[in-house]
């Protein structure tokens, strides 16, 4: 039996006369969703809070090798990418959430024009149709307004996947190296962006390859010079920090990969059921509202005819069932497990749901104009109304207010946080870092109970002169005196408490 344009949409006709007119209004409402209100919410702790300090420090120290908390507290917990991108924004358009925010509205609205690019080679009638869902989709919109790795993740797997699809599926016989080029740099800088799972995707990609072309079709793909741009770009400044700290060697393998993937260490939703809890509400609520697509694909999915289909017969849909369910397995097989891991898994589900919906959606319908229009809206009040009216405990902005009010006006050149813990771990999540932004301080997390600790107040006020310390209320006060006691000239003046820690300003 002969394809038809439904059947194999590579090879459908672009019969939408005014794709030019389509591109651009999607790149008008994503610039809106994207942008407006991006400024309004304060950051929020734990990791909107983290990556911002780390930025604002590679702005004042002008080490951008070397990710640190604090002016010596060094962070290797993510590569650069993140820190160097906000640390650009920031000496573009100044210290403000403005600011910090915006690189992950511009990351949103590339990622919905390379989903158009994805959209002409396998959905050629309706090339905007995969980019309007991701841009419309309650989640991503969400996400774009977070402070994280993820956004900028999703942008550059969607670089590498543009590069694989125009290969895999070129419109001539001889395809351009320059798109296998393409693939490995978004891979590369996704890397450099997340680490291994930035590479997630190539888990979809190479099964498919081999069941359609074989394993000599992998040469080609994996070719010398794709390998050495990922190498340049993705691995060059892992190799630099390595050879300048040989220990980061076993912290990446250990700490990074073997302790998320297999232990509970980090709290992050590891019980048997977290994967279920975390992602399942993500993928079909954050689909909205475009999710009532997912049951009728969730139907084919779970028909073992189809898979047999789709497998003696591979074609995009086999690639994209590829490209969402296995690097999905690894998720739920991984022992840490947050909301916005699952982002980059939006794409091929943009695609897919295209796929599903594209008879079903006419713009040039009122009806469905009118009905994205009230949905559009909604976003927008959502966002506005979460940035203006929510502030919650861990906002960052809040708790630089309160410090500020409880210090009485008196002068420190840094802000020290004495938690009860030996984790360095627990310092990380806990300590408000974002305050940096809104107090103009370099701020510093100590584990009271690791060993050292009592020395690390001493070493701040040689670095600052003068600090405000907010210490836990469950360590002792004597405690804190005789680790002040051996700074030299120090003077202690008690401010009151903040939350559960109290106040000591301390000049030296």
């Amino acid at each position: 039996m002969s394809k038809t344009a439904s059947d194999d949409p590579i090879h459908g006709n672009a019969s939408a006369p005014k794709l030019g007119s389509a591109l651009l209004w999607l790149a008008i409402l994503v610039l809106v969703l994207g942008f407006a209100f991006q400024g309004t919410r304060a950051l929020w702790s734990p990791d909107e809070g983290r990556y911002t300090n780390a930025a604002l420090q590679m702005v004042d120290s002008g080490n951008y090798l070397v990710p640190t908390y604090s002016p010596d507290q060094a962070n290797f917990s993510k590569p650069p990418v993140t820190y160097w991108t906000i640390a650009a924004s920031v000496k573009t358009f100044g210290r403000n959430t403005w600011a910090i925010r915006a690189p992950y509205a511009l990351a949103f609205v590339l990622t919905v024009l390379l989903l158009y690019a994805m959209g002409r080679r396998c959905i050629p009638d309706k090339p905007w149709l995969p980019g309007l869902i991701y841009g419309t989709a309650l989640w991503p919109f969400l996400a774009t307004n977070i402070v994280s790795t993820d956004v900028l993740l999703t942008f550059f797997e969607a670089l590498a996947m543009l590069g694989f699809i125009r290969a895999a599926f070129p419109r001539t016989q001889s395809p351009g190296r320059l798109d296998i080029g393409l693939m490995w740099l978004g891979f590369g800088l996704a890397f450099l962006t997340k680490g291994p799972p930035g590479l997630l995707p190539l888990l979809g990609v190479i099964p498919f390859i081999v069941r359609r072309d074989g394993w000599r079709a992998m040469a080609r793909y994996f070719a010398p010079v794709g390998l050495a741009i990922f190498f340049i770009s993705g691995l060059l400044w892992y190799a630099v920090v390595m050879l300048r700290y040989p220990w980061l060697t076993h912290y990446f393998f250990h700490r990074e990969i073997y302790d998320r993937l297999f232990t509970p260490i980090q709290h992050r939703n590891s019980q048997w059921y977290g994967w279920i809890a975390v992602y399942l509400p993500v993928l079909t609520l954050g689909a909205l509202p475009w999710w009532p697509a997912l049951a009728r694909g969730l139907r084919a999915v779970t028909r073992p005819d189809r898979w047999r289909q789709w497998w003696r017969q591979p074609s995009i849909k086999l690639f994209l069932l590829l490209w969402f369910l296995v690097p999905l397995a690894i998720f739920c097989l991984a022992r840490s497990r947050l909301p916005l891991y699952v982002l980059p898994l939006f794409l091929p589900l943009s695609l897919m749901l295209a796929l599903d919906l594209r008879a079903r959606i006419d713009l040039q319908a009122t009806r469905q104009r009118i009905m994205l229009g009230f949905w559009v809206l909604a976003l927008l009040v959502m966002k506005g109304g979460i940035g203006y009216f929510a502030h919650p405990a861990a906002d960052n902005r809040l708790a630089a207010q309160q410090l500020n009010a409880a210090s009485q006006g008196t002068a420190y050149g840094a802000v020290a946080f004495i938690e009860d813990t030996g984790s360095s771990y627990a310092i990380e999540e806990s300590t408000p870092w974002g305050i940096r932004l809104y107090l103009n301080k370099p701020v510093y997390g100590i584990a009271w109970k690791k060993p050292g600790a009592a020395e690390q107040p001493c070493r701040v006020l040689r670095a600052r002169h003068a600090a405000l310390f907010v210490v836990d209320n469950t360590i002792k006060t004597a405690a804190i005196s005789s680790a002040l006691a051996r700074c030299t000239g120090q003077t202690a003046i008690r401010l009151g408490t903040w939350r559960h820690s109290y106040l000591e300003r301390v000049q030296n």
